[in-house]
């Protein structure tokens, strides 16, 4: 099964980090998804065992989502206040949760880890 478009661009934002180089294009998935342009509270949640290991919610409310989901998955993996940065081995044995604050009402999806078997702690 595919992940959804917004399920990566989530992934590729940290993976950004991880490889200190800018590989997501913006112009050309705002071309294949116009939606990403809608103005949308967003919040990236990631897990390791069930344990939540880092969490951001946008304070701008007038940004784009595709800034959004780019932003909260940046600072979630490693400007979280809660626990440490988060590493390249933790990363794959991450779920990750994306919340959307709609005005229909909250969108919830969630990726389950590159590699499925959990981390010892």
């Amino acid at each position: 099964m595919s992940r959804s478009v917004l399920l990566q661009l989530a992934r590729d934002s940290i993976e950004e980090v991880f490889h200190a180089k800018r590989s997501i294009d913006k112009n050309a998935l705002l071309k294949l998804h116009p939606l990403l342009n809608e103005k949308i509270q967003t919040t990236v949640n990631l897990f390791i065992n069930k344990e939540l290991k880092g969490s951001y919610t946008t304070q701008n409310s007038e940004e784009s989502l595709i800034n959004n989901i780019i932003l909260c998955a940046k600072k979630a993996a490693f400007e979280n206040t809660t626990n440490s940065v988060l590493k390249t081995s933790e990363y794959l044995h991450c779920d990750i949760e994306l919340l959307l604050d709609t005005p229909e009402g909250q969108i919830s999806e969630s990726d389950t880890a590159i590699i499925g078997n959990a981390l010892k702690a």
